[in-house]
């Protein structure tokens, strides 16, 4: 079977996400066992900083590896059109700290 007709085929099905619950983080830690991934996500009060405290972590996800795979490839693609829409996403706070005071002067 062609690679298309392969393609087409996986993505003929429904989701039905009218209980899905949203949860907003900007922290994830990322663990896991031989078989399995582990994401943690919590908030972290003090993005600019180093946290002083504990960070609540409030969701767990466990991936297997061939799930974790997809997940890392559809992220990655997201975040590639994203910048092309958008622009470069800096994530080290430091730095985005710096170019908008610079922006500013």
């Amino acid at each position: 079977m062609p690679e298309e007709q392969q393609v087409r085929r996986q993505s003929q099905f429904q989701l039905d996400d009218t209980h899905t619950v949203a949860t907003y983080a900007n922290l994830c830690r990322v663990t896991g066992t031989p078989e399995e991934v582990f994401l943690d996500f919590g908030i972290n009060s003090q993005p600019a900083g180093a946290p002083t405290g504990l960070i609540p972590m409030g969701q767990r996800i466990v991936l297997n590896f061939y799930t974790a795979k997809r997940l890392y490839h559809a992220l990655g693609m997201t975040i590639q059109r994203h910048e092309k829409a958008f622009g470069i996403l800096e994530i080290d706070v430091n730095k985005r700290i710096v170019q908008q005071e610079s922006q500013g002067n």
